[in-house]
């Protein structure tokens, strides 16, 4: 049942101290508010304590035949006080509103920006959805418990501004009110930690329904089309029934808080009637004293019992500052020693000696060194698994390696400014990705001060721009959601077209396996050729065009090189390249399909014979 509630790498557990110190740092920001509304619970909590004063005040008046006069005045005390309680209370809530909503979304900027500064080996090792739910619910779990806070805090001030003056009627009793305060004070706390487990555990369930939800959505359209959604809809089921039966549990333990410390409360209100009446009978005290301190036992525990009510609501926001301040300091993996924002590149790239794995012991690299010119084409080529895709993410430093040295242009890819050196890179990866807008909108996404115009100029120089006529309002075509209303060749080009207007110093390219007619073809290879001749390029090849358009082709093994040189050199050589080739390339030349095409022409001729 709670095998997937396992905590992420990057959590860790904060002290009620530490947690308080944090928040604190944003509620400071706005310190003009916030202070207004300290003085404001300030203000109700001494209000708050004048009222039982006032009622007890008028008990004694009645034992006194007191005159109507006195008795009026008594009474518009009391209504006075309760309309400035009202009135406090309400600008104190709006102030409150607003800071906490203040907070709410500086703590998500915050998290949000540090989850945008982790590389990729983050998002590989833990699932969007849960990130999102730190980011969206528990920011919003815990601006929801900072009101609650602050209704206590003003009641446990007006109990201790009451116990200074009991203090003065009747020491002993007063002694005995805080002792029992103290008594459920330490019952409330005793539930604290379970409190805090079972709310911690409800939001890692949570957080399973968002990550199921999000990945369901996703990927419908693979689900439908392996007729999957019974299956999607069952897995959903059982993290729904596992977030429910958690949630039932925690529901179950802090609801029977409060009747727990109700009980404590009654046996000391009934212990202190007992006594009470016994001093007022006496004539230790007044019949007015008395009722202040029967009231006061109510006075004292009720905050204690309302925080105890309502520990779900404060626990989850503990638990829900705790996981975003987990978010926000998690450790990115790469990191930078040097912050150089460098002049615009030539291409010059060099690996030296450089290790690198994703999996700690499964190395991809080991030793790896490769030098290509500014301006030189590359293809890379090999096996699966052989670190084609790893070369353009390193170079695009999107992980860390572990050994060895990367150089772009003689500068160490660890001291540059990422920001600025990505901004010379143009990638394009294997499913290219859109984003919903318009096809002018991607094309300009890393150069947005581009203008249609420009947009123009460059579409036409692939294929004469017949690609963007095709589509039903050219420029202004909206794409959908991840470009779902364009064709996969249209979305390819799209991409390239994004690299074009972007003119990158370095092209990575990830080419896509996927099928293209014939004329899309063609034309994604005019838009390549027309990057490969502007940039140092990275090909990951899969097109037979694209490695013979390149100056050199490397093929690698188990991340060894171990062939390089040009498509007619490697043919010659006979070796692992021409074995690539018969496997994977040889099929897409114009000759083998024209032996094919003769070969089906005799087979279909003696047929007819």
């Amino acid at each position: 049942m709670f095998a997937g509630l396992n905590t992420e790498a990057y959590d860790r557990t904060y002290s009620d101290r530490e947690l308080v110190r944090r928040v604190a740092v944003y509620f400071g920001r706005d310190r003009r508010r916030v202070l207004w509304s300290v003085v404001l619970i300030a203000a109700v909590a001494l209000v708050s304590a004048l009222q039982p004063l006032i009622v007890a005040e008028g008990i004694n008046q009645l034992g006194r035949n007191p005159t109507p006069t006195a008795l009026a005045l008594l009474v518009a005390l009391s209504l006075v006080t309760g309309l400035f309680i009202w009135g406090a209370n309400w600008a104190r809530r709006r102030l409150l509103q607003r800071v906490t909503a203040m907070v709410m979304a500086d703590l998500r900027v915050d998290a949000f920006e540090a989850v945008m500064g982790h590389d990729l080996s983050f998002f590989d090792q833990y699932r969007s959805g849960r990130v999102i739910s730190r980011i969206s619910t528990d920011t919003q779990e815990f601006a929801q418990v900072v009101v609650l806070v602050t209704d206590i805090v003003s009641q446990m001030l007006s109990v201790a501004i009451l116990a200074g003056y009991l203090f003065t009627i009747s020491a002993p009793l007063t002694l005995a009110v805080l002792a029992m305060s103290a008594l459920i004070l330490a019952v409330a706390f005793g539930l604290r930690g379970l409190a805090r487990r079972v709310t911690r555990r409800g939001f890692r369930a949570i957080a399973e329904v968002n990550a199921a939800i999000q990945e369901a959505v996703s990927g419908i359209s693979v689900a439908k089309n392996f007729r999957q959604e019974a299956k999607i809809y069952a897995e959903f089921q059982a993290v729904n029934r596992q977030s429910y039966v958690i949630n039932l549990r925690r529901g179950f333990v802090l609801s029977n808080v409060f009747p727990v410390l109700n009980m404590v409360g009654g046996l000391g209100t009934a212990l202190l009637v007992y006594t009470g009446g016994l001093a007022a009978a006496a004539g230790a005290i007044s019949l007015g004293a008395w009722y202040l301190f029967v009231t006061s036992v109510e006075r004292f525990w009720f905050p204690v019992a309302q925080l105890s009510a309502f520990w779900s609501q404060v626990q989850a926001g503990l638990s829900a500052a705790e996981r975003i301040f987990a978010l926000i300091d998690a450790e990115p993996t790469v990191r930078q020693r040097a912050a150089i924002r460098p002049p615009r590149l030539r291409g010059e790239i060099a690996f030296e000696n450089v290790t690198f794995s994703y999996v700690l012991g499964e190395p991809v690299l080991q030793g790896f060194n490769l030098r290509i010119a500014a301006g030189e084409s590359i293809a890379l080529v090999g096996h699966t698994g052989a670190g084609k895709s790893s070369l353009g993410k390193l170079i695009a430093r999107f992980y860390e390696f572990q050994g060895g040295r990367i150089t772009v242009d003689g500068y160490d890819l660890r001291e540059l400014d990422l920001h600025s050196y990505r901004r010379q890179l143009g990638i394009v990866s294997q499913t290219p990705f859109l984003f919903a807008g318009t096809v002018a909108d991607n094309i300009r996404y890393a150069r947005p001060e581009a203008s249609d115009a420009q947009i123009l100029a460059l579409a036409r120089q692939v294929g004469g721009g017949e690609w963007l006529e095709a589509l039903p309002d050219g420029l202004y075509t909206e794409v959908g959601e991840r470009g779902v209303r364009l064709s996969m060749g249209q979305r390819q080009l799209v991409a390239l077209m994004r690299v074009l207007v972007q003119e990158p110093a370095i092209f990575i390219l990830d080419e896509a396996t996927a099928s293209v007619d014939p004329f899309t073809e063609q034309q994604i290879q005019q838009a390549i050729g027309l990057i490969l001749a502007r940039s140092t390029s990275i090909v990951i090849a899969h097109r037979l065009s694209t490695v013979r358009a390149v100056n050199r082709i490397i093929v690698l093994e188990r991340g060894r090189i171990i062939e390089e040189g040009s498509h007619r050199e490697l043919m010659a050589a006979g070796g692992h390249y021409a074995d690539l080739y018969n496997t994977y390339f040889r099929h897409q030349s114009w000759s083998y399909i024209e032996q094919v095409g003769v070969r089906r022409g005799r087979v279909a001729v003696s047929g007819a014979r």
